[in-house]
């Protein structure tokens, strides 16, 4: 199963690595996208680290870390820099979608 997770607030980033970790240990592959709000939490070595695990895709959206003066110098470079269309494209692929 393929868990889609789309962050748009900065305010669940322990349910954000909770709910991966769980996924991950059950065998399920995880796709993370970041926008608005959410794109704060990329800011946070332990949420960019969760990239370094085997089945997890990330990927943000371009506009709202520049709206949100969001420096990606220090994001993982796992980590697309994307648009909208990396969200419908994890939409579309995911089995089931969590919002946060």
């Amino acid at each position: 199963m393929k868990l889609g997770i789309l962050v748009n607030t900065d305010r669940h980033q322990d349910d954000l690595i909770g709910l991966t970790e769980a996924a991950l240990s059950r065998g399920h592959e995880v796709l993370v996208f970041f926008m608005d709000d959410g794109v704060k939490l990329l800011t946070s070595p332990s949420v960019t680290r969760l990239c370094e695990n085997e089945g997890v895709d990330m990927s943000f959206c371009d506009y709202t870390t520049q709206k949100n003066g969001v420096s990606k110098e220090g994001i993982c470079g796992d980590i697309i820099c994307g648009s909208q269309y990396n969200n419908a494209t994890m939409n579309h692929e995911a089995d089931r979608v969590i919002v946060l």
